[in-house]
């Protein structure tokens, strides 16, 4: 089945609404996509329409939006685009949302603190602090000798066949 998959920046509108359900935690939220032209008439940035989506997270990102999202922050949201329509009182109405893969804050604004969440129990991974493999070296080898993937050389490690020589 082909989806419309969006990428779109904008702040959000509405504070988070976080449910647990049978199927899992959901949370939602409005987000404003408001375009910005520059009118050169005036030799100013104007504010175009503004879109309003309405943002579904899903399971632990609906956790993680519920802890981090604020109205007002800038986000990035990538996502499917489903757009609905229906009757209200007669009127038809169009409402557009986005079924949130992954959500961010937006760093061209300002800045962000990432924590990373914790794991359910008895859920296998690497701890906080410690990682699943040793740190590697992005150091090249000394022409003439071949490190080995299980001994990395060290900066404290002499280099053989290395001396020191005078550029004149």
């Amino acid at each position: 089945m082909n989806e419309t998959m969006v990428c779109v920046v904008g702040n959000v509108a509405t504070q988070p609404v976080y449910l647990e359900s049978s199927t899992g935690p959901t949370a939602r939220f409005r987000l404003a996509v408001t375009a910005r032209y520059l009118d050169r008439g005036k030799n100013v940035w104007t504010d175009g329409h503004t879109n309003f989506f309405t943002v579904w997270a899903r399971r632990s990102l609906a956790t993680n939006v519920a802890a981090s999202v604020s109205v007002g922050d800038p986000l990035v949201v990538q996502g499917r685009l489903k757009v609905r329509s229906e009757q209200r009182e007669g009127q038809g109405w169009l409402s557009a949302d986005l079924d949130a893969a992954a959500i961010g804050h937006d760093l061209s604004r300002g800045t962000s603190a990432f924590r990373r969440s914790a794991r359910p129990e008895g859920r296998p991974g690497p701890q906080l602090g410690t990682s699943a493999q040793p740190e590697p070296t992005w150091e090249t080898a000394p022409a003439g000798r071949q490190e080995t993937r299980d001994e990395p050389r060290t900066s404290a490690e002499p280099q053989p066949g290395l001396e020191p020589t005078e550029v004149t």
